[in-house]
């Protein structure tokens, strides 16, 4: 079963078009990776997924409705974004876990659950979030989206900019949260990388999605 289905959407930013005229399935409880040069429309479209932005024109489904039929505060609590920059608020590590549950009221959640699925121990929630390194930040930005309990998570290169071994702790764990039936849209340009987790590959160039010669066995497999 898909989780999104897109068919013909164009996108336009600033006078040029980002997306164009782009077909491609999202399948549910799978690891898909969006992957390509800077500038093809990767990020674009994650913002498309769970309107942050919406299509100038053709359609997007979401489990098998019109998305813009969706209500996107709704929309926004079950398709989490993870933006690449893991900007942190102000506070403990703690506060800044409880910060997406605050804002959609939600009071049943465990922090300490969220974190550990993002890999890291209960000793990270005291800690100041602003004083983190960039492994650390990226990890704490994947908890917070955790504790909204999404359905998927929308990952704009969570392992840029972070050592070798914090990428693979990232890797790691969210290749565990798809085996728990998270869907997961991972944007990166490394294909080496979206081999590794991957289940599906999407190759985003001139805003067109395309099989990577290289990947064709994920495909295979899936379909």
């Amino acid at each position: 079963m898909n989780l999104y289905s897109l068919r013909g959407v164009r996108k336009t930013l600033s006078g040029r078009t980002v997306l164009n005229n782009l077909d491609m399935d999202i399948p549910e409880g799978r690891i898909t990776s969006l992957v390509g040069p800077s500038g093809s429309g990767k990020s674009t479209l994650l913002r498309i997924l769970n309107r942050l932005l919406d299509p100038d024109s053709g359609q997007v489904q979401y489990r098998g409705r019109p998305i813009m039929d969706v209500e996107p505060v709704s929309l926004r609590r079950q398709a989490v974004l993870v933006p690449q920059d893991s900007t942190m608020f102000p506070g403990t590590v703690e506060d800044n876990i409880r910060y997406a549950p605050r804002i959609h009221n939600i009071a049943d959640f465990q922090p300490l659950a969220a974190l550990n699925n993002a890999g890291l121990s209960a000793d990270y929630l005291e800690r100041d979030a602003e004083r983190l390194s960039g492994g650390e930040r990226k990890r704490v930005a994947l908890a917070r989206a955790l504790a909204l309990s999404p359905t998927a998570l929308l990952l704009d290169e969570p392992t840029s900019g972070v050592d070798p071994r914090s990428s693979e702790t990232i890797e790691k764990s969210v290749m565990g949260l798809r085996d728990g039936g998270t869907t997961v849209i991972w944007v990166t340009h490394d294909m080496d990388q979206a081999i590794r987790v991957s289940d599906f590959i999407v190759n985003i160039k001139n805003g067109e999605a395309k099989m990577p010669e290289d990947s064709e066995f994920l495909w295979r497999d899936a379909y």
